[in-house]
């Protein structure tokens, strides 16, 4: 029976000690009392001869000042003198903690007690805060990598925006200013690809000619496309008088870039406010009756890109209503006809006219029963015999055309010439794209400083996560070994969680 061991788990230690009389059932304010001993102690010793193991007096043991004072037999401070006592105040301080430790066995019960609470709540604790820094870790991790790949899409997308309306994006108001100067051009340049519809307008006159049995070779239809085939893209007025003006009054807008900037330095004057301009407000309606819009210099204009440009503030100067002059376009009569919006809408609804005829005839010509269809068509002229290669030709034609006059950049063009302070909201929607990225990558900044904050945190608690550990062991060695002592060297194993922390 004195040969098996004793297995004492170490949540019942305390209760197993004072059960078994090994030490006093009122032990707590004599281990208060030793423990504030022990502080002041730990500070009358000298610079140096500290040990490392007594940095923090909580911590200090009956077993730490037992080794202690056993190091200290062959130093100065450790001799006695004729009647067996230290010569040292301080190693008699030592020796007195030792003998109230001893006494009623104060020293197992408060070991026994420190052992419990290092198990239950100190190193469980602190490895709850090290996994709480390795999951912080983690989604820093995932947020930047997030925050990047956001703001990345970002800027494609802004990117992209430019793109679509044909401007790099350094200096959006001046680019878009140069673009909306050089748009009469472009209608001039889309009026003349007019030109080469001339075939499918002619197959269309001569289909509707053959279906209505008549003997014209032209119809009324398409009206504002042959116009302008005829015609050009010339001033509304020619188009509703028949006659060209004699004297012109154009509208001037004038569009201002004293507030224009780089939008690579914008990031330096961020406003990190939580604004809730997602977007562009269009407003509830578009006037597009306007009349001919041009950029006016308030000083020396240099290069098409508008760098060295200093146009005046947005002016669009009401013009009152004049009495109609013979000869004279004034207001809507003096836009040319693809830039005034009525007429333009005229245009495209023309060219939509003739595309959704291409698209049915080159649909009907490759549909499997084509060969049946074309039956219908022995009677009529050559001119209009199904010929899907010319047919498809035709109406490509016709695409481009309407692509040229729908297509975003357009769009956003003709808005402008219609209310140059959308230049400022297009400008302003367009740099939120920018300021959203920024702010991402900031945020991206901040998770990274967060990550390397909860990096430090977990290597600050990892060695003392390991001196926890290492204290509880060095307290369970010692103690197995003292209790094994009071029972005639029977082995002691202090059992439960102890051996896996």
């Amino acid at each position: 029976m004195e040969s098996l061991p004793i297995d004492i788990n170490y949540n019942k230690l305390l209760d197993w000690l004072i059960n078994r009389r090994h030490c006093s059932q009122q032990w707590q304010p004599v281990a208060a009392a030793i423990r504030q001993k022990i502080i002041r102690a730990v500070e009358n010793m000298a610079d140096g001869e500290t040990p490392q193991t007594f940095s923090d007096p909580a911590e200090v043991t009956y077993f730490h000042v037992q080794e202690m004072l056993e190091q200290a037999k062959d130093t100065d401070s450790g001799k006695k003198n004729f009647f067996g006592q230290y010569s040292s105040q301080n190693m008699k301080d030592w020796a007195q903690i030792i003998k109230l430790y001893e006494k009623d066995g104060i020293y197992l019960a408060e070991t026994a007690q420190m052992i419990a609470r290092n198990v239950n709540y100190e190193i469980p604790a602190v490895k709850k805060q090290i996994t709480k820094c390795q999951q912080m870790q983690k989604e820093c991790e995932r947020k930047e990598a997030e925050f990047a790949n956001n703001a990345a899409d970002l800027r494609k997308k802004y990117a992209a925006s430019c793109k679509q309306m044909g401007i790099e994006g350094q200096k959006i108001k001046t680019e878009l200013a140069a673009l909306v100067r050089d748009l009469p051009g472009d209608f001039d340049s889309i009026a003349a690809s007019a030109q080469d519809l001339e075939d499918a307008v002619q197959y269309y006159d001569r289909f509707v000619a053959f279906l209505l049995s008549s003997t014209e070779q032209e119809t009324d239809s398409l009206p504002m496309l042959k116009f302008v085939q005829s015609r050009g893209n010339v001033r509304v007025f020619e188009w509703r008088t028949g006659t060209p003006p004699e004297v012109v009054e154009e509208q001037s807008i004038r569009i201002d870039l004293s507030d224009e900037q780089d939008t690579a330095n914008q990031s330096e004057d961020i406003d990190w406010g939580n604004g809730d301009d997602n977007g562009i407000d269009f407003g509830d309606e578009i006037d597009f009756g306007l009349a001919d819009i041009t950029v006016e210099s308030g000083g020396q204009e240099e290069d098409s890109n508008g760098d060295s440009i200093d146009w005046e503030e947005i002016t669009h100067e009401d013009v009152a209503p004049q009495v109609e002059e013979k000869g004279v376009a004034r207001g809507e009569d003096a836009l040319s006809v693809l830039d005034n919006p009525a007429t333009r809408n005229l245009f495209i609804d023309d060219l939509m006219e003739l595309e959704s005829f291409l698209t049915q005839r080159a649909t009907e010509l490759t549909a499997p029963d084509a060969a049946l269809s074309g039956n219908q068509f022995q009677g009529a002229p050559a001119s209009i015999q199904p010929d899907v290669c010319k047919v498809e030709a035709m109406m490509e034609k016709v695409q481009s055309i309407v692509g040229q006059l729908t297509s975003v950049q357009m769009q956003h063009l003709m808005l402008i010439r219609s209310s140059p302070r959308y230049v400022d909201r297009l400008r302003d929607s367009l740099r939120q794209t920018l300021l959203q990225a920024d702010k991402l990558v900031l945020c991206g900044v901040e998770a990274a400083s967060r990550r390397r904050q909860a990096l430090e945190e977990e290597g600050e608690l990892e060695p003392r996560l390991d001196a926890l550990r290492q204290h509880t062991r060095y307290m369970q060695r010692h103690l197995q070994t003292d209790i094994a002592g009071k029972y005639k060297g029977r082995q002691v194993n202090i059992m439960g969680e102890i051996n896996m922390i």
